[in-house]
């Protein structure tokens, strides 16, 4: 193998997440099965609550009246209400939480979130003794909880925290329970008018239960100090996105010039979920001074030369590795010919410098963005010319060397992002390391779920004409044994791989469950990103990009792998 590939093993697999293959589980009937679906409900209740200010606490058959209009209103079967009625419930008392000093705060955990047949606590009066054995997700609840300054108890029960509670000691609840315990402990805390975050568990049958993780992680953090905790994130990426009209793109960039211009302009403003103006936009309104200000234009020009650059790249990586479409029409290169698309790239590559140069900001700041941005396009280009080296030599590759390549091609158009987003608003010098890290984590996590969907069921069936480095294949190799080793050493040694059928693929790889540990890696990364963040001392940055991790993924969809269950929550569709 080549010397450039040699390298490539440097990459740290984060310590896994507390997620087993034993505990994918439904949902109950009583509450949406997919994430999707509670993320959407959630952001529902979340402006009905900004339209019709219901004050908590609230008596139990008022907060039915609510939840019934608001599954009438989105068309959710009446079997979530009681679902619907505490998630609303906990959004009436938010900003209550928020303004309450994490020191006040309690988290109860139920016992039934530990792996029961292998977890080795044990118990005293107060409940589970955590042995930090990381085999559920009890652990880092309980060190991230405790490390912030909450009381923490996993146990059932309201005697206890009622006599917390009467102390004094304790003035908010962020708990974790199934419905039917919410149910039955709800007149106490009602009484108690505390304020209280009740995170539902997603079974409710007392053995091995799972939870929205990031649900939890949400309220756990949530503080007054983070001033953009009521920034609404799918209307600031609903924004960014509208600026990728013709009319919006003639006012930030200027009219097109000449017929190049408009090819370069027609492929930017082609498809795309616009991930990374949105991140260099959601970086600024962190770190702003002016909150509450309109976006300035600047930043819109600074938002979108990091599109131009990301677009430019899609340009040269398809003439490289020789694909004929996306977004479900032909390339560009197909569509203009080599020479064409290759001079739209570099003058989209201009273009991107030209919007950060014209930009009203001090000659340092410039400075440091042009730094930050041709950085990035160094090491996007390592990245891609790693893969292409290997390509003239295709030999097997190890998980390890293939994240590598995605850290390489894929996180520096994130960090780039994040920092120009950064230094516009004058803190990316007090961020920058700790941008590095997160930028990394997301970007190796989002090219994981690239690498499943390139294979997965969407992709048609005998596509397969060019190995690429995959993570995918790379576990299915690893974990491959006689004629299963030599069909994948096959597969990784030839380029041209028409006979080999995505369809047989793909399950040869779900048989070796190459797919569930491509997922749980995913996870891994994911959640490295939001460790990351931990010693960051900007409350609205670290708040932010907490969501900004949330929002990214579960917009999300793996497509043709695993549909039966989600990995993050370890539940399954029926």
């Amino acid at each position: 193998m080549s010397s450039t590939l040699d390298t490539i093993q440097t990459v740290k697999v984060p310590k896994p997440v507390p997620v087993t293959t034993t505990r994918f589980r439904a949902p109950k009937k009583n509450i949406p099965q997919t994430k999707t679906e509670r993320d959407a409900l959630l952001a529902y209740i979340r402006g009905y609550i900004e339209k019709e200010n219901p004050v908590p606490p609230m008596p139990l058959n008022e907060l039915e009246v609510h939840a019934k209009t608001i599954l009438a209103d989105t068309g959710y079967s009446e079997l979530y209400l009681h679902y619907t009625a505490v998630t609303l419930n906990n959004e009436m008392w938010r900003e209550t939480l928020a303004e309450i000093p994490f020191e006040k705060r309690l988290l109860l955990m139920p016992k039934c979130l530990r792996v029961e047949d292998k977890c080795p606590a044990p118990f005293d009066e107060f409940g589970l003794l955590c042995k930090q054995c990381g085999l559920c997700s009890i652990q880092d609840f309980q060190e991230e909880a405790e490390k912030l300054g909450y009381a923490v108890l996993v146990a059932e029960g309201s005697a206890i925290v009622m006599s917390l509670i009467q102390t004094g000691q304790i003035e908010a609840i962020v708990g974790i329970s199934c419905l039917p315990v919410l149910e039955r402990t709800f007149p106490y805390v009602e009484a108690a008018a505390i304020p209280s975050i009740a995170v539902p568990l997603l079974q409710d049958d007392c053995i091995n239960t799972t939870v929205d993780i990031d649900w939890v992680w949400e309220y756990i953090h949530l503080t007054s100090d983070d001033k953009t905790r009521r920034l609404d994130l799918n209307s600031l990426h609903a924004e960014v996105r509208e600026w990728f009209t013709p009319e919006s793109m003639d006012q930030i960039m200027g009219p097109a010039e000449g017929r190049q211009e408009e090819i370069a302009r027609e492929w930017l403003l082609r498809d795309g979920k616009r991930w990374r103006p949105f991140l260099t936009v959601a970086a600024y309104q962190a770190l702003r001074e002016a909150r509450g200000e309109p976006i300035p234009d600047d930043i819109k020009k600074i938002a979108v030369s990091v599109e131009l650059f990301h677009k430019a790249s899609l340009i040269h990586d398809d003439i490289e590795d020789e694909d004929f479409g996306r977004y479900d029409q032909p390339t560009l290169h197909v569509e203009h010919g080599i020479p064409v698309a290759l001079n739209a790239g570099d003058l989209l590559i201009g273009e991107g410098y030209r919007m950060i140069g014209e930009s009203e900001i001090s000659d340092s700041q410039k400075a440091e963005m042009l730094l930050v941005a041709s950085q990035g396009q160094r090491e996007l280009c390592l990245g891609q010319g790693a893969e292409l080296v290997w390509a003239n030599d295709p030999k097997p590759l190890k998980s390890k060397q293939v994240l590598e390549i995605f850290r390489q091609k894929t996180s520096p158009a994130f960090e780039v992002a994040l920092k120009l987003g950064a230094s516009y608003a004058g803190k990316l010098g007090d961020v920058a390391d700790v941008l590095k890290q997160y930028s990394e984590n997301l970007g190796i996590a989002y090219q994981i779920r690239d690498d499943m969907d390139d294979l997965g069921e969407d992709a048609g069936e005998n596509e397969l004409e060019k190995m690429r480095p995959s993570v995918l294949l790379a576990l299915a190799r690893e974990r491959a044994k006689g004629d299963d080793r030599a069909v994948m050493d096959s597969l990784w040694s030839h380029e041209e791989l028409k006979d080999f059928a995505i369809h047989k693929v793909r399950k040869l790889a779900h048989e070796l469950e190459a797919d569930e540990k491509c997922l749980l890696l995913m996870e891994t990364y994911k959640d490295a990103a939001v460790r990351s963040l931990a010693d960051l001392d900007n409350a609205n940055l670290k708040g932010l990009l907490r969501r900004v991790m949330g929002k990214i993924f579960n917009d999300l969809e793996i497509k043709g792998w695993c549909r039966e269950f989600e990995v993050k929550n370890g539940v399954v569709e029926e």
